[in-house]
């Protein structure tokens, strides 16, 4: 445990950023999850348009690197193009 008082705020921050940043990471692992399951062309581009709003998100907020989301961007819309 810290015993200087900048070291126990660094660990209250870093407690409630963790939990933020994990709810964050799931929501988005489930909407790119829920655009691969999609059965439906037209399901699957609106699961797709979520997912690229979250994925544009946490891009821009550093939850995963910008060219990450771009990349997953750009496969997920690859995979809705394909389904017939």
């Amino acid at each position: 445990m810290p015993r200087i008082k900048s070291a126990k705020k660094r660990m209250r921050q870093t407690k409630v950023r963790t939990a933020r940043n994990k709810t964050q990471r799931s929501k988005l692992r489930t909407s790119v999850k829920n655009v691969r399951t999609a059965t439906t062309k037209a399901e699957a581009s609106k699961a797709l348009s979520e997912a690229a709003r979250l994925l544009d998100r946490a891009g821009r907020k550093h939850l995963v690197h910008p060219r990450t989301a771009a990349r997953q961007k750009s496969r997920l819309a690859k995979a809705v193009n394909a389904k017939a």
